[in-house]
C-alpha cells in the first residue's frame, strides 16, 4: 500500500458551524425576501392598471421593502441593540441601492432589451421579476452587516 492521497474522501473541509448558520440565514432571507417580492410584484401589477410603469414600480418597491424589513427583523437577523427606527433607516439606505438596481434592470429590460429582441409577451412582468431578484446577495450582506449589524462598540465588548 502506498502512502498517498485517499481519493475516497473529500479534501474539502467540512463546513464550519458559522458557515452553516450563514447559509441557513441566507436561505431564510431568500424565503422572506420571496414573500416581500410577491408583495412588490403584486402591488406593481395592481398599480400598473392606473399608474405609469415607473411610478408603479417605485410605490410597489416601498411596500415590498417595508414587508422585507418586518420579516427580516422577525425571522432572519438578530437584534442590533439599536432602536427599530435606526434599523429601518439603515435598511432603507441599503434598499435605496437595491432600488436603483431593480429600476435599472426592470426598465432596461422592459424598455430596451426585450423590445430589441422582439419579446413583447408580459415583458414588463418578466423584467420586473428579474429586477426584483437581482440584488439578493447585495441586500443580504448589507443588511446583515449594516442594517442589523451590531454597532462597533457592541462588537468590541463581546
Amino acid at each position: 500500500m502506498t502512502k498517498g492521497v485517499d481519493l475516497r474522501t473529500s479534501h474539502r473541509p467540512a463546513l464550519l458551524g458559522s458557515e452553516r448558520a450563514e447559509r441557513r440565514q441566507l436561505a431564510i432571507f431568500t424565503m422572506t425576501g420571496g414573500i416581500a417580492a410577491a408583495v412588490n410584484i403584486t402591488a406593481r401589477w395592481l398599480f400598473s392598471w392606473f399608474l405609469l410603469y415607473e411610478l408603479a414600480v417605485s410605490i410597489a418597491y416601498f411596500l415590498g421593502m417595508t414587508t422585507a424589513f418586518l420579516l427580516a427583523r422577525t425571522f432572519v437577523f438578530e437584534a442590533s441593540n439599536t432602536r427599530w427606527t435606526s434599523e429601518f433607516g439603515r435598511f432603507a439606505l441599503v434598499n435605496l441601492a437595491s432600488f436603483l438596481m431593480v429600476m435599472g434592470v426592470s426598465i432596461g429590460l422592459a424598455r430596451l432589451l426585450f423590445p430589441a429582441v422582439g419579446l413583447h409577451w408580459h415583458r414588463e412582468d418578466i423584467a420586473h421579476i428579474i429586477g426584483v431578484v437581482s440584488p439578493i446577495l447585495l441586500s443580504f450582506y448589507a443588511h446583515k452587516h449594516f442594517s442589523f449589524g451590531k454597532p462597533a462598540n457592541d462588537r468590541d465588548n463581546g
